[in-house]
């Protein structure tokens, strides 16, 4: 993004929406910082899993997270730690919307894996073009 410091208020940002939810990028360096807003269903992304670890903090509402082919139950503050090689997707699940942040890494190389997707690329236009919308914080 920048090499140099910055405060901006995330309702600011640019946001992006499809029917995976809406999201804003943070920062993408070497760090990758997403808030993503996710109505009931809405997946974060196609299952799959990355080189590097991730993380989860469910800061409102409920999702559901399927890691390694179980389902477990995200509430407010709970975090999920993703090391690298784990299949996962992050789902909303409540009547209202959840606000997720998402980290990973992006040192290092390397591409996610979808093993349950032989054209993620066709998966993902499925869910339609993204588009910048307003806030929706």
């Amino acid at each position: 993004m920048t090499d140099s410091w910055w405060v901006r208020s995330v309702r600011d940002l640019e946001w992006t929406s499809n029917q995976m939810g809406e999201y804003c990028l943070l920062a993408a360096d070497e760090i990758a910082i997403t808030l993503n807003v996710l109505g009931k269903g809405q997946p974060m992304a196609l299952y799959h899993y990355e080189p590097h670890q991730e993380g989860f903090l469910v800061l409102r509402g409920e999702c559901e997270l399927i890691v390694e082919g179980e389902t477990r139950s995200l509430r407010e503050w709970d975090y999920f730690h993703c090391p690298p090689g784990v299949p996962h997707v992050v789902v909303g699940a409540g009547d209202k919307p959840a606000v997720v942040v998402a980290v990973g890494s992006r040192l290092g190389g390397g591409e996610a894996t979808y093993p349950n997707d032989p054209d993620p690329r066709a998966a993902y236009e499925a869910y339609g073009e993204p588009n910048e919308v307003p806030s929706p914080l």
